[in-house]
């Protein structure tokens, strides 16, 4: 199917109203549940919206069997329209369906919610990461396995080098050093980098998320409901998504090549070209998801992705900002969901010392491990 055949259809249509979270790291004593409804209680008052205008509400399963729509909603003490909740969210399916849903008329202000409290119940990551029988054979029982696969394959076809992986890692720590919320705030060099041990060869510590607790929420509203809740939405222009289900049926599966179609329906959908693009956000368990849909999305040429951060074409104080808060390897593991909070502030003008003078469009990516990407386009101006 063209690229010009799916999406659109939502430009301009629904805006973010709020964006808000609760500290990350160890918060033991308090259900993933609560943390979800304090995240939300937050967002709300920082935004001075009334509990009673919500009348949608998603959310995300997180570790042990929490996060469903019915709990949180009965903690919360809601009764609205429209309610569902999402296995895996990753915030960019999660917004997608709130768009859906309010143009669909089923709801005109959405709440989207993930919290977790993964850290302090002791999430081990012991159950199986995808099929069970690669798990037992292999021992994915963690994205580390497949995503030091996935690098390997990208060495031997493009002979990228370890220190090029390298520059993502250190980038989004050099933001992450002026993000009070990040739970890794120490400098880090190439250097530093390379004298770590390896986690999962060729991987390192820094390649690999830091799993945490805490929370975070955004509200989402038609268009016309969110000019009455806020004098600086943020509009979504543009959505898409892609499935590699076929798994290991698909050619070349390690290097999950369908990313490919979301680049291709993204800009279109939101009516831009991608050097509109002012920032970019992809959700980050692992660095190599960074340095695939770098490529994939057309801000790095395949192979190239080391001297584009050398050159100053991509990351911190480069052409192209990339996880200015941090990402997931720096900041937290939330499952993507900073990382729109973080393109919130931004186009807001609210993210402080890691401010961009003069955005107005920003873009997130994110992928479901080998098996689901997506990819929303935001702005603060209508065009």
């Amino acid at each position: 199917m063209a690229a010009t055949q799916l999406g659109g259809a939502i430009r301009g249509r629904t805006a973010i109203v709020a964006a808000g979270n609760t500290a990350q790291g160890t918060i033991p004593g308090i259900s993933a549940d609560e943390l979800a409804v304090e995240g939300m209680r937050i967002t709300l008052a920082e935004a001075g919206i009334d509990k009673s205008e919500i009348d949608g509400l998603i959310t995300c399963k997180s570790y042990g069997g929490f996060g469903i729509d019915t709990e949180i909603g009965r903690l919360a003490g809601l009764n609205p329209a429209y309610s569902a909740t999402l296995d895996y969210g990753t915030c960019n399916f999660s917004l997608h369906l709130a768009c859906a849903v309010i143009d669909a008329g089923l709801a005109s202000v959405v709440a989207i919610v993930y919290g977790t409290n993964q850290r302090s119940a002791g999430n081990k990551f012991s159950h199986p990461l995808g099929r069970q029988d690669e798990a037992s054979v292999y021992g994915f029982l963690n994205v580390a396995g497949p995503a030091a696969m996935a690098f390997r394959r990208h060495q031997s076809v493009h002979g990228t080098t370890e220190a090029d992986l390298a520059e993502i890692s250190v980038s989004q720590r050099k933001y992450a050093v002026d993000n009070p919320l990040a739970i890794f705030r120490e400098p880090m060099s190439v250097e530093d980098y390379l004298a770590a041990p390896y986690l999962v060869e060729p991987l390192r510590r820094s390649d690999l998320c830091m799993i945490s607790d805490g929370a975070a929420c955004l509200i989402v509203a038609r268009a016309d409901k969110a000019a009455e809740l806020t004098d600086k939405p943020v509009h979504v222009m543009g959505i898409a998504q892609q499935t590699g289900l076929r798994d290991r049926q698909n050619a070349d599966q390690w290097m999950r090549p369908w990313i490919q179609q979301v680049a291709d329906r993204i800009y279109p959908a939101a009516g831009i070209d991608r050097s509109d693009v002012g920032a970019l956000y992809i959700q980050d368990p692992t660095s190599i998801w960074v340095l695939q849909m770098l490529e994939y999305y057309g801000f790095v040429e395949p192979g190239g992705v080391g001297d584009a951060f050398r050159t100053g074409a991509v990351g911190h104080g480069g052409r192209l900002p990339l996880n200015t808060n941090g990402g997931q390897l720096s900041e937290a593991y939330m499952w993507g969901f900073l990382h729109l909070c973080e393109a919130v502030r931004q186009l807001r003008g609210e993210a402080g010392a890691r401010q961009i003078d003069g955005l107005t469009t920003a873009q997130y990516a994110s992928t479901f491990g080998f098996m689901k990407a997506a990819s929303t386009i935001l702005s603060r101006e209508l065009a």
